[in-house]
């Protein structure tokens, strides 16, 4: 029966969150309290388990990374990064949208892609204000290449580092089996951009001429905290980076960073915390408490071990199953949960195959996870928030408009692992 009704206040909350009647923060934290209410869950698992509650994790790096920005916008430095790009691209739209899709896709497989969308949002929203360009094409384009470039490396998207600690991956394991996929899906996405967001490449000859008339140094308006900010910046992606060394957590090391920025500046907290997307965290908090509770009445994990015995031990019918089902079990519900859930079925797959031959279950799992996010607005995290950075900039994205696009995308792209998978592994 609490199945029963968890998959009833799920669903309902996911019908309300796509027809957009009812704010998203408020439909989640009200989904959140259902199964509260209703006894699917408790406070102490919702608040305090690692599998079936809050991935405060995930929201303290988002509350981290998002007062690093707040300083970093404080000096100028994206009206910098905007000049230049438009500069680079020479005012062409379609130019200028390659260029920053390939800035982001790079920079998600360094960084994860939720800090990525943070840096590089405002940027995007300042230079189609020069240009005069509708920038919600723009968001979105960069969005889904954080979801892709990120499938790339262990760091760049959260499900990756779960996969990475319970198959006992490493960093250069994901490089050598991904990242050669991910370079050939952007070539793919850059030209399927074309086409999908063709009707946003309109070009302003007169806007085009007066930015290259601009002086990029001239946008910096606080040298200073640019180089102090830039200091802590390049100190949290470090530390990122040697997660595997250091062994301090994402979240961890974006408060230590946020704290040190603001400590060491003359900023002050109330400005620093002014940018914070509250709504974005408190939905990301009523999510994970309603798919928290499919976890803990063994409705995902139903799902998922249905989908394992579908294979019969069959490997390459179980990595196929495997990234299809994950792509499209990750367009319904985020996809940390949702490898969080999937990953110790996969480590029993894996374990029943010859020894080294298993390993492709593991890269179909990131994979479908990973690029099943693009497919709506609530399968990543990063959608979510270029969706919440979008709405408080006064440009809302629907969910219908984002899906739209994200349906091709993530069909497109997951269709292409197939032959990768096979060829290489099977």
């Amino acid at each position: 029966m609490a199945a029963v009704i968890a998959i009833v206040i799920f669903v309902a909350a996911y019908i309300l969150i796509a027809s957009e009647k009812i704010p998203r923060t408020g439909v989640a934290l009200g989904g959140a309290a259902l199964m509260l209410l209703f006894h699917i869950t408790d406070a102490e698992k919702a608040f305090f388990s690692e599998e079936t509650g809050v991935d405060w994790n995930v929201i303290f790096l988002l509350l981290g990374m998002m007062v690093i920005v707040s300083v970093l916008r404080q000096t100028g430095v994206f009206e910098y990064v905007a000049i230049w790009a438009a500069k680079r691209a020479r005012g062409k739209p379609y130019r200028l949208m390659v260029m920053l899709v390939l800035i982001t896709a790079v920079a998600s497989a360094l960084l994860d892609n939720v800090t990525t969308v943070l840096l590089i949002a405002p940027v995007t929203f300042l230079v189609c204000e020069r240009l005069g360009l509708k920038v919600i094409p723009y968001l979105i384009a960069e969005v889904m290449a954080s979801n892709i470039g990120g499938t790339a490396t262990l760091v760049g998207d959260p499900p990756n580092i779960i996969i990475a600690s319970k198959g006992g991956l490493s960093f250069n394991d994901f490089l050598v089996n991904l990242a050669p996929l991910v370079v050939g899906l952007m070539i793919v996405y850059c030209l399927l951009c074309r086409w999908l967001f063709r009707s946003a490449f309109t070009y302003d000859e007169e806007r085009a001429a007066a930015v290259m008339k601009l002086n990029e140094r001239e946008a910096i308006t606080d040298r200073r905290l640019l180089w102090q900010g830039l200091s802590v910046l390049t100190l949290v992606v470090l530390a990122f980076v040697l997660h595997p060394v250091l062994h301090y957590e994402p979240s961890i090391v974006a408060l230590l960073g946020a704290g040190l920025l603001v400590a060491a500046t003359k900023v002050t907290t109330e400005d620093a915390l002014r940018e914070v997307e509250w709504p974005t965290l408190v939905f990301f908090a009523g999510l994970f408490v309603m798919v928290g509770g499919l976890v803990e009445t063994g409705v995902i994990g139903d799902i998922s071990k249905a989908a394992a015995d579908a294979t019969q031990g069959k490997l390459g019918v179980a990595t196929m199953l495997l990234l299809g089902a994950s792509a499209a079990l990750s367009a319904i519900v985020d996809n940390i949960p949702y490898v969080a859930t999937m990953s110790p079925i996969v480590a029993d797959l894996v374990h029943q195959q010859p020894a080294g031959d298993g390993h492709v279950l593991w890269w179909a799992l990131a994979l479908g996870a990973d690029l099943g996010g693009n497919a709506t607005a609530v399968g990543a995290s990063a959608n979510v928030v270029v969706l919440g950075i979008a709405a408080r900039n006064g440009t809302p994205i629907s969910f219908w408009t984002f899906t739209k696009y994200g349906l091709i995308v993530t069909t497109i792209t997951v269709a292409l692992c197939i032959p990768y998978l096979w060829l290489r592994y099977l």
